[in-house]
């Protein structure tokens, strides 16, 4: 790996998804929320993996690369809106970061792995792919989780995790119950797992 690269490409992510108007308030810092997702990805892959590639690092920063940009509210209600919202998502991400790094000088097999990586494809066979799963199941666990359960209640909030935990390796979930929930949110959990 070329690290000078390596770090003009992450301070390239990190520059597009510090611009993020959402915010969210980390250890007592209010925090452009993609930017705060990118450093908690990189630490999950870290974590799950660790020997990471560089493109899984690369993909763990810019998984979400100015997200905000097409917003879910310009799609419609229900969950074909935000299948196609997602896909259209995935989509951007992978173009995104396409052109951040083929300026970098990152050649094309180079490019396509950390989109394949942020595409989620193979996500059954590869066990890169799988890393990056659970690393986005977690940081949405860590982050997103009470928010969820206080807008949805308590029984939706049990059929979105079992979908999220379904996608989740073993080590995934185990590490998704070693997080620091609440009493309420580690019951949910149980019962999505049960």
């Amino acid at each position: 790996m070329d690290r000078l690269r390596h770090e003009q490409a992450i301070a390239a992510i990190d520059a597009a998804n510090a611009d993020d108007p959402n915010t969210l308030v980390w250890a007592g810092d209010v925090r452009p929320k993609e930017l705060l997702h990118a450093e908690l990805m990189t630490r999950w892959v870290r974590r799950l993996d660790p020997d990471p590639s560089e493109a899984q690092l690369l993909a763990a920063r810019a998984h979400h690369l100015r997200r905000w940009a097409l917003p879910r509210d310009e799609y419609p209600d229900g969950r074909a809106g935000y299948l196609r919202w997602r896909k259209d998502l995935n989509r951007r991400h992978r173009s995104d970061v396409a052109a951040i790094l083929a300026d970098l000088g990152y050649d094309p097999v180079e490019v396509a792995r950390v989109q394949e990586i942020v595409g989620k494809v193979a996500l059954a066979s590869d066990p890169q792919v799988q890393t990056h799963e659970d690393a986005l199941c977690l940081v949405f666990l860590q982050t997103q989780f009470t928010e969820l359960a206080d807008r949805l209640g308590d029984d939706k909030t049990v059929e979105v995790l079992r979908r999220t935990l379904a996608k989740m390796s073993p080590r995934g979930r185990s590490e998704a119950l070693e997080l620091g929930l609440s009493p309420r949110e580690r019951g949910l959990v149980e019962r999505a797992l049960g």
